[in-house]
């Protein structure tokens, strides 16, 4: 039994407004979905757009007590300047959800998805991304009262991926299947391309900047989140394996220094050798996107956070497993919670657990990976917990938090 949890602790699940709102018609993505070979669309996604309430009620129904989910940028400013007091409205709204069933909004800015003007004006390495982002985070700090926890970007070191895989699909007339960064099916297939350094750094200067703008307007702490690889070096690769952690989490983890926390997020490990990354090999453990079954994954990207950021506040934003068996979800997921618990009593300031994710739900271009809590009707949009729900709920309860 664990009860080795910090006081207060978080304990809930995390969403992004993309894979399950729906209908995110002024988005990048939304854009995207229809020209991409092998990107499957997003459609009506969840429908949580309209059955937040329900979702949340899952959440405190089952004992938890938090709830990470995101503002949509595309949908507050759907041209330049021109800001949704509806949509704004929409968002205040979820909030006061939250807060009127017990549990504690952590509040994401930006999960992988923009304006589509703003994409088209450069996005990121565009001449005024920083002020672009800095003033969709000015409109949405009105509705941010109360709000404790505010997440600027959803790990940058993925959009960095992100941005390079979609503009080598262009250059090359899309040549070849979009496959997200967050699967690796081919396997073995080579690895990832690294984040773009110049594009990494351009995500530094906004986080720092709309993070500033973020404390003054608010009482929030203020972080972003970090996708961790959780490398492990073969005997004789430990230098190469930092040099790739700086590309691939350093730089990004080094840029929340001075934050008021960093969000860890760890599904599986990858083992670097001399040469690099190596793939994962085919393997009947492999979960449902192709990773290796890697509970202790999280114990080791919390450690290594640690490390780099000089002991900072830590939430764990997201962490989970794509399987369609969810007695091996409940395995994985009390297997990753005790390694947790051991980086804990080693020191590790750790506020919360966020699980990936509440909802089967759209996974950047394939709905075949299913990671939720929680299985959708995608005809009827009818909510079926699953047993890990309630299960998570109880590890919840039983640390008196």
């Amino acid at each position: 039994m664990m009860t080795e949890f910090p006081p207060g602790f978080l304990w809930g699940a995390s969403t992004a407004p993309h894979q399950i709102e729906g209908n995110n018609l002024n988005s990048d993505f939304w854009a995207s979905e229809g020209r991409m070979p092998g990107m499957e669309r997003s459609g009506d996604a969840c429908d949580s757009y309209h059955r937040y309430r329900e979702d949340m009620r899952l959440l405190a129904d089952a004992g938890l007590n938090a709830y990470r989910f995101g503002i949509e940028w595309a949908r507050i400013e759907p041209v330049p300047g021109m800001i949704s007091r509806a949509e704004l409205a929409h968002y205040r709204r979820m909030i006061e959800t939250a807060f009127e069933l017990g549990l504690t909004p952590v509040v994401t800015l930006h999960h992988f998805t923009s304006p589509l003007w703003f994409a088209q004006e450069g996005g990121w390495l565009g001449e005024r991304a920083v002020e672009r982002f800095g003033a969709y985070a000015e409109a949405v700090t009105p509705i941010l009262d109360g709000v404790e926890w505010v997440v600027t970007m959803n790990e940058p070191n993925m959009l960095a991926i992100m941005i390079g895989m979609a503009q080598a699909m262009q250059d090359q007339q899309a040549a070849g299947e979009w496959q997200s960064p967050t699967l690796d099916n081919e396997s073995p297939r080579p690895p990832l391309p690294a984040p773009d350094m110049k594009i990494g750094e351009r995500l530094v200067e906004a986080h720092h900047a709309v993070r500033d703008l973020l404390r003054e307007r608010t009482g929030a702490k203020v972080g972003w989140t970090v996708a961790n690889r959780a490398f492990v070096a073969r005997s004789g690769a430990e230098e190469k394996k930092r040099e790739l952690e700086y590309i691939w989490e350093d730089l990004y983890l080094e840029g929340s220094r001075g934050d008021d926390f960093v969000g860890v997020q760890s599904y599986s490990s990858q083992w670097v050798g001399p040469d690099g990354i190596e793939p994962h090999p085919q393997h009947p453990d492999n979960t449902l996107v192709g990773t290796a079954y890697r509970p202790d994954a999280l114990g080791i990207a919390v450690r290594h956070t640690v490390e780099v950021t000089g002991g900072m506040p830590i939430l764990v934003t997201e962490n989970g497993i794509a399987t369609g068996d969810d007695t091996r979800r409940i395995a994985y997921t009390g297997e990753a919670l005790k390694h947790l618990e051991a980086a804990i009593a080693d020191g590790a300031d750790v506020r919360g657990y966020l699980h990936w994710s509440l909802l089967d739900n759209y996974e950047w271009g394939h709905w075949a990976p299913t990671f939720g809590l929680v299985e959708v009707d995608r005809e009827t949009f009818e909510r079926r917990p699953k047993p890990s729900l309630a299960w998570l709920g109880e590890t919840a309860r039983r640390t008196g938090n």
